[in-house]
């Protein structure tokens, strides 16, 4: 019977060692890096939230966002410097025209976060189809392969060439004012972060045993970039993505700083209201702090959950 017993418990034991010892995919295993790390989990919390408040906030926000209350009930005077500060009604007080400053802060969350992602999406798409061609082309090789990676590399040489808030200022100059501008100029700056990012990691991957493996096979080369190069470069690109959304974010609200934004300061948007308080820093400093503080816990967030992927994703950071 102790035979019989210690015989089981050994196969018991070399089942668990077997289930340990089997392989997981790259995203399952970075996923459970991530449930680990506490910087990901932070990040992702303050993005959560982050993303409630933008889908909620224009339905939970107690006052409309563009009714002058203040001013029609007399109690906001900004041209005698008297805005009044948080009370029971108004958590964060009123702005200088006399609108909620906390359902403003509510619903332009929604803006903010429209802004980064369209930005972030634009960069991403562009960025990707010219990284994608350029890193096919490179691995195709041939003089024509060579060619085509050299006109599009030379091409976003040019773009890093200049720095990216200036090339942001000068595309939001060129197209006017307004939020569609803004998501565009950001966008485009962050077009050669991502085309050199997946064009470095397709030749990266272009070197790897499998791709020699299907060319032995008579795979040819351009279905082994498009089916097994193209989704085995992604990930450092997905955090790439994850990161910029933070930078966009910034940008964004820089650029709205500048009076390249929404001319329509009615319309809530973080960097707008940012903006419009410098002529107020003296007399009401929150109608700043607040949305300031809006932009880099933001900020802070995508960043935190950026980083800690980088590390879940890349063999030579996990620890």
């Amino acid at each position: 019977m102790s035979v019989k017993t210690d015989k089981i418990d050994r196969l018991s034991e070399l089942s668990a060692v077997k289930q340990e010892e089997q392989g997981v995919s790259l995203w399952t295993e970075a996923f459970r890096r991530l449930r680990r790390s506490p910087s990901a989990i932070i990040g992702a919390s303050i993005l959560l939230i982050f993303v409630i408040v933008a889908i909620i906030g224009p339905w939970v926000a107690p006052y409309s966002p563009t009714d002058t209350i203040g001013i029609r009930e007399g109690v906001v005077k900004s041209g005698q410097g008297i805005i009044p500060g948080a009370s029971a009604e108004h958590w964060l007080g009123y702005d200088h025209q006399g609108r909620d400053l906390f359902s403003r802060m509510l619903v332009g969350a929604r803006q903010t976060l429209l802004v980064g992602v369209i930005s972030t999406l634009i960069g991403l798409t562009i960025g990707a189809i010219i990284g994608g061609i350029a890193g096919a082309a490179a691995g195709l090789g041939g003089r024509v392969g060579r060619w085509v990676d050299n006109v599009l590399m030379r091409f976003v040489d040019i773009m890093l060439a200049l720095p990216s808030l200036l090339l942001a200022v000068s595309i939001a100059a060129l197209l006017g004012a307004s939020l569609t501008t803004v998501m565009i100029a950001v966008g485009l700056v962050s077009v050669p972060i991502f085309a050199r990012l997946l064009r470095g990691a397709m030749l990266a991957q272009s070197g790897g045993d499998y791709v020699l493996a299907a060319t032995s096979l008579g795979v040819t080369r351009r279905r082994i970039a498009l089916t097994h190069i193209v989704p085995n470069s992604l990930a450092p690109v997905i955090v790439q993505a994850t990161l910029t959304l933070a930078t966009a974010i910034i940008e964004a609200a820089a650029l709205s700083f500048l009076g390249l934004g929404n001319p329509d300061s009615s319309v809530p948007e973080w960097g707008v209201m940012l903006a419009d308080a410098q002529s107020y820093l003296g007399i009401r400093p929150g109608l700043a702090i607040y949305p300031a503080l809006g932009i880099i816990i933001t900020a802070l967030g995508f960043t935190l959950l950026g980083e800690a992927m980088r590390e879940a994703l890349d063999p030579k950071l996990r620890k």
